[in-house]
């Protein structure tokens, strides 16, 4: 039965190659398309995990919560994620990048439309829990899926561009929410910005496919992106990768660098407000400029490093180098906290979160770099689980920290010097970048 159904498939796949059609270009385009899929698909999964932080002071003053609350709620989210990107990099590995990207976007879509009924603060724990149990697939799925479209030179780029969809998400958020609580209140808030995924899911089901078996993919195309070296396809057990000091370099650069980025998403709207006297509807232009700087930053970090590879550079140097870059252009944020000009806070913030972005670009890329295609999104979810412990603390150290100093100094101190560390860890790990030899 498997014989048959295997030759069938390929069959089938003989026959999509047969009426793919030819691009003007040398090699095509359709790759980028499915970035842009991807593209999407993050900025979707940020506006829905930004809502909370954006409504911070409303729901503090509608439900009576205090810093330690909303701390609490952030812990509580950062949790669900770690545990959900243990169990959805390995699903994801499973299942595909197909099914396993459209159950998550299902899961965490009606979770964030499920915020509208909280009323109490556990009803609010339940949904955020829920949150981010379903957005923790986002990450091992995008990455997986790069790995699959994408040769090496071009992963970084990749990267870069569909994780730039957290800084849109985080642009629109600002925008789109402080109307929709104006107009019809901070529950539809929720509703409307969780209903969209149904949107992306739609799309995602009707164009994703795998290169081998997609109709638009052109075989010159089919042959780019399967123009380095080719590995056994077998899957991978964890047990398999967790020895290997590649593994590790990535889980501690994200656990050391992703709780600054959660720092950015959940407090610096309270920071503004808080700090610089900002109300509800007037954060909307220090949040986008923020965000839009960010957004240049994820697509040049992966520019940088891929841009030196093109140019002879070794996979090593470019990502090494690219990951210095930003990891030195964060350090001036703290200097932020006790700014007195609104606007000096704010361009040092948002160089910060740029270089944030080209960093975690390249970190990402260093999983494919180093793992094959059927690994990499347990990788993935190993360290976003990582990334997301740490979450978890720094979500505990920020909220006692305002309730006891009301300052920001502490969090901007660990801000400054967090990437600096984790590429010291990463160089001592992996000074040449080698592959996994996963025997």
């Amino acid at each position: 039965m498997d014989r048959a159904a295997n030759s069938a498939n390929r069959a089938s796949s003989a026959d999509s190659e047969a009426v793919r059609p030819e691009t003007s270009s040398p090699v095509g385009y359709f790759r980028w398309v499915i970035c842009a899929l991807l593209l999407f698909g993050t900025t979707k999964n940020y506006m829905d995990r930004q809502v909370l932080g954006i409504l911070k002071s409303t729901l503090q003053h509608d439900l009576g919560w205090n810093d330690i609350d909303f701390g609490n709620l952030v812990l509580a989210f950062q949790a669900a994620y770690a545990a959900g990107m243990v169990v959805l990099g390995w699903v994801v590995d499973r299942l595909g990048t197909r099914l396993g990207y459209a159950l998550s976007m299902v899961f965490w879509s009606l979770a964030s439309m499920g915020h509208a009924l909280g009323s109490s603060f556990t009803s609010f724990i339940v949904a955020r829990s829920a949150l981010g149990l379903g957005e923790s697939g986002v990450f091992p799925a995008s990455i997986k899926t790069v790995a699959e479209w994408f040769p090496k030179k071009e992963r970084a780029l990749a990267t870069g561009i569909f994780n730039s969809g957290a800084n849109f998400g985080a642009i629109l958020t600002p925008l789109v929410v402080p109307w929709i609580t104006f107009r019809w209140g901070w529950r539809w808030a929720f509703v409307i910005t969780g209903a969209s995924g149904f949107v992306w899911l739609a799309f995602w089901l009707l164009l994703y496919r795998r290169p081998e078996d997609h109709p638009r993919v052109s075989r010159a195309e089919l042959d780019y992106i399967r123009s380095d070296p080719q590995v056994p396809m077998a899957k991978i057990k964890w047990a398999r990768l967790i020895p290997h000091r590649q593994t590790w370099a990535f889980v501690v650069g994200k656990f050391m660098t992703d709780p600054i980025w959660w720092f950015y998403l959940f407090w610096i709207p309270d920071f503004l407000q808080r700090r610089h006297g900002l109300a509800l509807m007037n954060i909307r232009l220090p949040i986008v400029v923020i965000y839009v700087i960010a957004d240049i930053g994820s697509v040049a970090g992966g520019w940088l490093s891929s841009g030196l590879i093109h140019r002879g550079r070794s996979v090593n140097f470019a990502r090494k180098s690219a990951l210095l870059i930003c990891a030195v252009c964060v350090v001036p944020i703290v200097f932020a906290y006790n700014m007195e000009s609104l606007w000096g806070s704010v361009l040092l913030i948002a160089l910060a979160a740029a270089a944030h972005q080209g960093f975690s670009a390249n970190l990402f890329t260093l999983t494919s770099d180093t793992f094959p295609a059927q690994a990499v999104g347990s990788v993935v979810g190993m360290g976003g689980t990582a990334g997301a412990i740490g979450g978890m603390l720094i979500a505990t150290i920020v909220g006692h920290a305002l309730q006891w100093t009301g300052s920001y100094m502490i969090p901007f101190l660990m801000a400054g010097f967090a990437y600096l560390l984790a590429l010291v860890v990463i160089q001592l790990l992996v000074p040449k970048l080698e592959p996994a030899n996963i025997q």
